[in-house]
């Protein structure tokens, strides 16, 4: 059992991931949330680290909150290598984002928030974080996520004319209502996000800051956004997206907090951790630590303006007429078509996005008046500015094609898509 190859084993699966990473290979993934990991990366994860068991932690800590490295704490045997990936990953995640104490163990991005609450909050208490319909996320306080269910939510927004985060705004709002935490980060927030302040308004209130930022994480590692690490009492973040990782997450946190995030995460809210993502974690924050980095991180945005620029000369209406980061929120208002089918267009052309609603939409989440796009996955591909107003031509006339139910079209456009992607392969 232990011989024989995927294909043989079970060619179901075997052909579907072979379709998927033709589909991937032969098209453009523009949801801003996805990349493509390096080759390494996914030996560590598919690696036999996948196999063991290791409750606890790669050190010791004490009553008084003292952490002895020289001895291990886990609940298990034979974890001496495992102890050894694991350190690996959290001084490797420490000296990239300037941490004072990182726990690596977070499965995803939604169990290391609910993780920061359960670590920080009691049930019921009040939380301040980002409109999902107006750019946070489902963990922020919406009323459809454990978030919501569990605590006291009040949310802020963008200014209804600018779409920009009103700072005033959120600093009234939480005067008034005096949350025990404020969350900020966003999820379909094209504009750069003040963290200091923030922090400010956080500690002026007596609030708890923190800061989710997934999707911007190998942003801030680039140094073309600013880290809200020195500021916030806590970070957490994916490991993916940006930062071009396994799907995983992590916490950083201020040191006088570490007992109670780890506490929160081991035992409070996971058992085993899956030390595969976490060995491909260590090896994304070697890739990340190298100099090399900091160029893609500015790709990534010279990109994403790029495109954002080239859509508008296409006639598209952008919110916040732009972008400073990775993504792009597009207002499909003016274009006759709904997010929903926009989506289903652009599939058809090869060309893989989001549909999302814009802020203060009159569409729902299933059929919105936008779409979001994305540029970390093609500059892992290599592409630049110029790939983007190419990429943007390609958009504009599929949605063209799609508001003339001209399916023709599409073929001809997805036949474009491949032959721009087949100069640029994932994967070699």
């Amino acid at each position: 059992m232990f011989i024989d190859g995927l294909d043989i084993v079970d060619k179901d699966v075997h052909d579907a991931i072979a379709s998927e990473a033709r589909r991937t290979d032969e098209g453009l993934e523009l949801i801003p949330s996805e990349n493509f990991p390096s080759k390494a990366v996914l030996e560590a994860l598919g690696s036999v680290m996948n196999n063991k068991y290791a409750e606890g932690y790669p050190f010791f800590r004490k009553k008084d909150g003292t952490v002895l490295w020289n001895r291990t704490g886990r609940y298990y045997g034979g974890n001496r290598y495992i102890d050894i990936v694991e350190k690996i990953a959290i001084e490797r995640a420490k000296k990239l984002f300037g941490a004072d104490h990182v726990n690596v163990q977070p499965y995803s991005g939604s169990p290391a928030n609910i993780e920061v609450y359960f670590a920080l909050l009691e049930f019921g208490d009040k939380i301040m974080g980002m409109d999902l319909a107006q750019g946070g996320h489902l963990t922020h306080g919406h009323g459809v996520n454990f978030s919501g269910k569990a605590y006291n939510v009040v949310h802020y927004g963008v200014d209804k004319e600018t779409n920009l985060l009103d700072y005033d705004e959120i600093r009234k709002l939480a005067e008034r209502e005096k949350p025990k935490l404020i969350i900020s980060g966003a999820t379909a927030y094209p504009r750069k996000i003040d963290f200091k302040e923030f922090d400010d308004i956080a500690k002026d209130v007596g609030a708890y800051s923190m800061a989710d930022i997934a999707h911007i994480a190998g942003l801030v590692v680039g140094g073309v956004h600013m880290s809200p690490v020195p500021y916030m009492d806590v970070v957490t973040t994916t490991t993916h997206k940006t930062l071009r990782g396994p799907r995983g997450a992590m916490i950083m946190c201020k040191e006088g907090l570490a007992a109670k995030i780890d506490k929160a995460v081991f035992p409070g809210m996971q058992g085993g951790p899956h030390e595969h993502a976490i060995a491909a974690k260590a090896v994304a924050f070697k890739e990340a630590l190298e100099p090399g980095f900091k160029d893609y991180a500015r790709q990534i945005v010279k990109n994403a303006q790029a495109l954002a620029d080239a859509l508008m000369e296409n006639g598209f209406k952008l919110v916040t007429d732009g972008t400073d980061n990775h993504l792009i929120l597009v207002d499909l208002r003016n274009k006759g078509i709904t997010g929903k089918d926009a989506e289903a267009a652009l599939d058809a052309s090869g060309i893989t996005v989001n549909k999302n609603t814009i802020p203060y939409d009159t569409g729902t989440p299933w059929n919105p008046s936008g779409i979001r796009l994305g540029t970390p996955a093609v500059t892992t591909r290599g592409m630049n500015e110029s790939e983007m107003k190419e990429i943007a031509s390609f958009i504009s006339r599929a949605i063209d094609a799609a508001v003339a139910k001209d399916e023709a079209a599409l073929e001809k456009i997805r036949l474009g898509v491949k032959e721009l992607a087949s100069n640029f392969p994932i994967y070699g």
